[in-house]
Parts: structure tokens; C-alpha cells; sequence
């Protein structure tokens, strides 16, 4: 890949380092992915005492040090994704959180997750603009900015906003089973909150005049994986939703995740990440289909007919969440944590290689664990896929993964060539 449009790695002594195998941001085109922050004393290495509200203040400490150790503000946040072990501190976390966004609010995923690492009680992650791009003296250097917007025709709320746009992505706040009207989840078991979620994730996307079929990623959090048959009933008919997308058999890249709560009781969130052709002035504005979406498959790494494997548009790839299956015949692999993150970052090393990246290309890589007391064994095989440490990374431990796996991994992947039509 071009060395010119690269993927630019940060640390500061000002937040904690030495946590992992990973940086505490990596920028690449237009966006820094800021590694999901624990909270911990960047000078101790050592948790904070003081319960929740200590902790969840702490956090955002840790991300503020670093989004100004990079010369940016946390306006430029575009999406704050927050993980806690009790879904009833979210009020504390949310007053916390006030503090830092008084006015902007940006996107937002809130999950309970069934344990963090060092035994926090919340880990918080953010999604940076960078409109200076990495390409030294790109014509728009600092001319791009955000557009936010919200419609009375989803779940509306004050302390996020619908969908923040930025460069070639929409980013929307993860949908609960929420009636715009009322504000109210939606009576019925888990199909009709799936459908309720989707239909809340379309109406934000109508709003800004852009199709469903334009989504490159979700990721699906339940509160019950036994769900999951009933959630891909519905799930299928959305995707694909047009008939160019059914003629090509489009579906996006997809993570699916057990949470142990979710906001409101609810049975089910989806997050949705959507392309954006048209980009955010003061640009000049380029046709819609001037870059398009690139969804690729490689029968090296295990297929599924519910999603892509990997979704390029613009800059960057989405990767599908691998588990750790054999690719040849579709069954989990036999013995414990170690192989099975390998064979998890085998797949995804196979669906890099098949779209001629390289494992140097990843950005971003979130690590869904069953059991968080093995991130040391992952650790030890992660070094050797990634010996530099590069990726920002994400680690949470949940209750179940789908085929009962031990570990689930997704990765963002850098695009330097992009994804205009001759590309």
C-alpha cells in the first residue's frame, strides 16, 4: 500500500500507556481511532478509586489527554462508544459525561458488558474527525467539517445526536426498540424490537437523503444470544433493501455481541456505520456514486450469508467479527484461548490478503473475550500478528459468542487507494 496516505500511531505520556499491544490513537485519511480507555492514573498504572463516578471521570480525562495531545478538542469527537459492568450506573456516567459534551453531543453506543479489563467498572472509547487527513498537504486540508442532524421520526435524545457525519461516514447512535412518538419501547418480544431498531436506523437515514442499502457495517448487541434466530428472521428482510443491492447480493459487514444489559431493559441495539458519497462541506460537493461501497469475500476465511466479510468505501475496510472457525469446513477449531485467537486472526489475515492489504493496514481491532482473565493468552498470540502494536484496540469481556466461541474479533482496516469507480 502507499506509504502516503498512511497510518499514523500517537501516544502521550498524559494518558496511560503500556496497557497492551496497542496505540492510544491511530489516525488514518480523515478519522484518529482512539483506543477504548480504561480508568486508569496515566502516572500510577493503576486503577482510580472512588467508585463509578471517579472511574467513569477518569476516562474521559484519558481521552481528552489524548485528543489534545494530537491538537484536537473533544468536539471532534464523533462517536463515544461506552461500556459498563451495571447498566444502573449509567446515570452517574451520563452526568460525568454532560461535562465534557455541555453542548455537542455526538453519536453514542452504551452497552453493560459482562466484565472489562483490571476489573473496571466502565471503559469509554471515541471516534476522532481529523480534518487535516494524513496526506500532507492534501487540497482540503482542514476545510472539512461535521454535520450533525436529528428527526422527530426517530428516538430522539439529549445526550446524543442521531447521526454525525464527517468526511465519506455517517455515524449513528446505536437504535434501541424505541416508538419515536411515544419514547417508549415497543411492546412485543424480540422480532418486534429488531424490526423497531431498523425501522428507527432508516428513518435517520431518510432524513438525510441517504438509502439503507448505503450501511458498510452493524453491529448487533443482544441481550440474549439464543435471540439470534429470531433477529436474523427480521434482520433479512432489511438487507439487502433495494433491488441493485439485491442484484448484487449486498449485505454488510456485521458483529454480532452478547451484552449483559442494555439501556431501557431492552432485548436488543444495532449500530449501524453508513457510507457518505457526498462528503461534509465546505468541499466541493462530489456526486454521491463518485465513490462506491466494494464488498469482497475470500473462501480462505469462513462466509456467511448474512454478511460480508469485508465493506470497503472511501478510506477505509470494515471486517466482518471472525470467530474462530475453519475456513475449509466451518467448525470451530479444537483447543483452548491461544488457538482459537489465532485461528481468529488467521481469518481476518486471510481477508486483509485477499483485498492485497496487509495486516500493517489495520487501524482499529475490538476483541470480544468469554472469559477476560485469558486477555494475557490472547495477548501472547495478538504480539505476533501485530508485533508492533499498532492498532488503537478494544477488549471487553461478554457473557456468550456465537457457536459458543471463546473470543470474536473485527477489525477497521485503512483504504489508501479508495474506492472510486476505476480504482
Amino acid at each position: 500500500m502507499s506509504g502516503y496516505n498512511a497510518v499514523l500511531a500517537r501516544n502521550t505520556g498524559n494518558a496511560p500507556k503500556d496497557l497492551g499491544p496497542y496505540s492510544q490513537t491511530v489516525a488514518f485519511s480523515h478519522y484518529n481511532h482512539i483506543s477504548a480507555q480504561l480508568p486508569v492514573d496515566p502516572t500510577s498504572g493503576k486503577l482510580v478509586s472512588g467508585g463509578i463516578k471517579a472511574q467513569a471521570e477518569q476516562c474521559f480525562k484519558n481521552i481528552k489527554a489524548v485528543v489534545e495531545s494530537i491538537d484536537h478538542v473533544m468536539n471532534d469527537v464523533v462517536r463515544i462508544t461506552v461500556f459498563v459492568k451495571n447498566i444502573k450506573d449509567m446515570g452517574v456516567v451520563n452526568e460525568v459525561y454532560k461535562s465534557y459534551f455541555p453542548v455537542y453531543v455526538p453519536a453514542r453506543t452504551t452497552v453493560a458488558v459482562a466484565a472489562l479489563p483490571m476489573d473496571a467498572l466502565v471503559q469509554i472509547e471515541a471516534l476522532i474527525s481529523h480534518g487535516e487527513g494524513t496526506i500532507p498537504g492534501a487540497p482540503q486540508s482542514g476545510d472539512l467539517i461535521k454535520l450533525t442532524n436529528n428527526t422527530v421520526n426517530a428516538p430522539v435524545c439529549p445526550l446524543s445526536t442521531q447521526t454525525v457525519a464527517f468526511s465519506h461516514y455517517n455515524n449513528i447512535s446505536a437504535q434501541l426498540p424505541i416508538d419515536a412518538t411515544s419514547g417508549k419501547l415497543v411492546t412485543g418480544g424480540v422480532k418486534d424490537q429488531t424490526r423497531q431498531c431498523l425501522n428507527n436506523i432508516k428513518a435517520i437515514l431518510h432524513s438525510i437523503d441517504v438509502p439503507f442499502d448505503d450501511i458498510v457495517k452493524i453491529n448487533l448487541y443482544l441481550k440474549d444470544l439464543a435471540d439470534i434466530d429470531a433477529v436474523n428472521e427480521v434482520y433479512t428482510t432489511f438487507f439487502p433493501d433495494s433491488s441493485i443491492a439485491r442484484s448484487a447480493a449486498y449485505l454488510p459487514a456485521r458483529t454480532t455481541i452478547a451484552a449483559s444489559a442494555l439501556p431501557m431493559d431492552a432485548l436488543v441495539q444495532i449500530e449501524a456505520v453508513v457510507s457518505h458519497g457526498d462528503g461534509t462541506p465546505p468541499q466541493a460537493v462530489e456526486d454521491r456514486h463518485g465513490i462506491v461501497i466494494k464488498a469482497h469475500n475470500t473462501i480462505n476465511a469462513p462466509t456467511s450469508s448474512l454478511h460480508t466479510q469485508t465493506v470497503a468505501f472511501s478510506h477505509y475496510n470494515h471486517v466482518s467479527g471472525q470467530l474462530p472457525l475453519d475456513p475449509k469446513t466451518g467448525a470451530m477449531v479444537s483447543g483452548d484461548i491461544k488457538s482459537q485467537t489465532e485461528q481468529c486472526l488467521n481469518n481476518i489475515k486471510a481477508i486483509v490478503e485477499s483485498i492485497d492489504h496487509a495486516m500493517t493496514d489495520v487501524v482499529k481491532v475490538n476483541i470480544f473475550l468469554k472469559n477476560i482473565a485469558e486477555s494475557q493468552a490472547v495477548d501472547d498470540v495478538y504480539a505476533s500478528f501485530f508485533p508492533g502494536g499498532i492498532p488503537a484496540r478494544r477488549t471487553v469481556g461478554v457473557a456468550a459468542l456465537p457457536h459458543d466461541a471463546l473470543i470474536q474479533i473485527d477489525v477497521v482496516l485503512s483504504n489508501a487507494e479508495g474506492t472510486p469507480p476505476t480504482a
